[in-house]
């Protein structure tokens, strides 16, 4: 059994968490996409309204409105919920009846977005949606305190965004190599 270990702040703990889940998982985020999530993490703790957000609707807003320099944080709110949802809370998609990859995608192209639109944190935009699916596989990683998780929604997972964490519960769970058909005809 694990013990309990408080740090001194809020951001220490949840740097301690996202470095445990590093750990566990055996992916490593660059040191700015590693305090990008920390502060991602401490900004929504106390945001109940994450969960009401309709960011297919948030994501067309801010694209619509590009002009209005405040629609780029209408898009930076996207990506941020997009992986929060698909890394703390991939239930959610579930229950809006969308894959996980769609989190995955909708979050990236806001971070794409706003990264060529953006000559400020240019940069910083492109790494946050590029490593997506590595920064999902930590926070999935903080959530799982046991080893259970759906070997098919791994599977498509894995194949739909690149998930290293979702390829690692694959090969622990069988010897096979997954393959993937993507050609549709039938012989």
């Amino acid at each position: 059994m694990q013990s309990l270990i408080l740090h001194p702040t809020s951001t220490a703990q949840w740097r301690a968490l996202v470095e445990e889940a590093q750990r566990a998982s055996t992916i490593y985020l660059k040191e700015d996409l590693e305090s990008y999530l920390v502060f991602l993490l401490m900004r929504f703790t106390e945001e109940p309204s994450i969960a009401s957000s309709v960011l297919g609707l948030d994501f067309l807003t801010g694209y619509q409105r590009m002009h209005n320099p405040y629609q780029f944080y209408r898009l930076k709110e996207v990506g941020d919920k997009c992986l929060l949802f698909a890394g703390l809370f991939p239930g959610r998609a579930i229950k809006r009846r969308v894959k996980v990859s769609y989190f995955v995608k909708l979050g990236q192209t806001a971070y794409s977005t706003i990264s060529t639109c953006l000559s400020i944190q240019e940069e910083l935009f492109i790494k946050l949606c590029v490593e997506f699916p590595k920064m999902m596989d930590v926070l999935q990683a903080m959530r799982e305190s046991n080893n259970t998780f759906d070997l098919l929604q791994s599977l498509e997972l894995w194949h739909e965004t690149g998930s290293q964490l979702s390829w690692q519960r694959l090969c622990e769970a069988t010897a096979a190599i997954p393959v993937i058909n993507d050609n549709k005809s039938v012989h």
